[in-house]
C-alpha cells in the first residue's frame, strides 16, 4: 500500500491535476478570506470555511475522477488486481494519496488563521473543529468518488457522476422540504426506492430471480409494516433525506462542537464507500 500512495500522490504532481486543484483551493480561499475576515474585519476564520464547504462538490470529482477510471482504460487494473497486494491495500492506496492532496491543501490555508493571530485575538478552537470537519466531510466525499471511479472507465463519466452525487447532497434538506410528509406518500417513496435498490441489483448481479425476490420481499415488507404501524410513515421521505446530509453535520463543527455522533457519521460513510469501492474490484477480478 505504501509503494502505491506514494506513486499515486506523486502523480498529482506530474499531471496538471494537483496544481489545478490546489490553486483553484487556494484562490477560492484567498478571495473569501480577503473580503471576510481582512476587509470585514472578522476574526472568526470559521465564516470562510462554512461558506466555502461547497466548492468540495466542484473539486473533489477533479481528484478522483482518474483514480480507478484511468486504470480501467489502460488496462492496468489486471496488473494491480493479480498483483502480490490486498484489494483493500489498492483501495487504501488510492484513497490516502486523495485525502493526502486535500490535507496539504488545507494545511497552507492555515496560513490565513495564522495571519488573524497577529492581528488580534481569533476563536482557536473553533477554527480546529471547522477544520476537523471540513476534512472529515473531504475524506467522505473522496471515498463517494473513489467507489464512482471504479465503476467506469471514462474520466469524464466519473467526474459527472460525482457532480451529480455531490449536488444531490448537497441539495437534499431543499429536496427533503419539498416531500409530502402524508403517509400515503412516503410508502410510494419507500417503494420507489425499494425498485431502485432491486434494479441497482440486478444490474451488478444480472440474476432476476435474486433481484426480484428480494424487491418482493421489500416491498410486501413495507406494505405488511404499513398496514400494522403506520405511523411510522408520517414524515419519513423528510426524515430518511435528512439522515443522508453530510453537509448538515458539518454545521457543528464551525459552530465550535466536536460532535462525536458525526464524526461517527462521516467515518462509517466513508468506511462503507470504502467497502463497496473494494467488492467491485473483487467482482472485477472474478470476471
Amino acid at each position: 500500500m505504501k509503494i502505491l500512495f506514494i506513486k499515486e500522490f506523486k502523480s498529482y504532481f506530474t499531471s496538471p491535476i494537483g496544481y489545478v486543484f490546489m490553486t483553484f483551493f487556494l484562490l477560492i480561499f484567498g478571495i473569501y478570506f480577503t473580503g471576510i475576515n481582512i476587509y470585514g474585519s472578522y476574526g472568526d476564520y470559521t465564516a470562510v470555511l462554512s461558506s466555502l464547504s461547497t466548492i468540495l462538490v466542484f473539486a473533489i470529482p477533479l481528484v478522483t475522477m482518474r483514480l480507478l477510471s484511468e486504470e480501467r482504460k489502460n488496462k492496468t487494473d489486471q496488473l494491480l488486481i493479480t498483483a502480490p497486494i490486498h484489494v483493500h491495500d489498492i483501495v487504501l492506496g488510492k484513497f490516502f494519496s486523495a485525502i493526502s492532496l486535500l490535507a496539504l491543501t488545507l494545511l497552507i490555508t492555515c496560513i490565513q488563521p495564522l495571519l488573524l493571530m497577529t492581528l488580534g485575538s481569533i476563536p482557536i478552537g473553533k477554527i480546529l473543529t471547522g477544520y476537523i470537519g471540513y476534512f472529515l466531510l473531504g475524506c467522505t466525499l473522496i471515498s463517494i468518488g473513489l467507489f464512482i471511479s471504479a465503476l467506469t472507465e471514462n474520466q469524464i463519466i466519473a467526474a459527472i457522476g460525482c457532480l451529480g452525487t455531490f449536488l444531490v447532497f448537497l441539495l437534499t434538506d431543499s429536496i427533503a422540504s419539498l416531500i409530502p410528509n402524508q403517509r400515503s406518500a412516503s410508502l410510494v417513496f419507500i417503494i420507489a426506492i425499494i425498485l431502485v435498490v432491486t434494479l441497482i441489483l440486478y444490474l451488478n448481479i444480472k440474476d432476476l430471480y435474486i433481484s426480484g425476490t428480494v424487491g418482493l420481499l421489500g416491498v410486501l415488507g413495507t406494505g405488511g409494516l404499513y398496514y400494522l404501524k403506520a405511523e411510522l410513515f408520517d414524515g419519513l421521505p423528510t426524515k430518511i433525506l435528512q439522515w443522508f446530509s453530510l453537509y448538515a453535520r458539518f454545521t457543528s463543527f464551525v459552530n465550535g462542537l466536536l460532535d462525536l455522533s458525526a464524526i461517527v457519521y462521516y467515518l462509517s460513510f466513508t468506511f462503507v464507500f470504502l467497502f463497496l469501492t473494494k467488492q467491485v474490484i473483487e467482482k472485477r477480478s472474478w470476471n
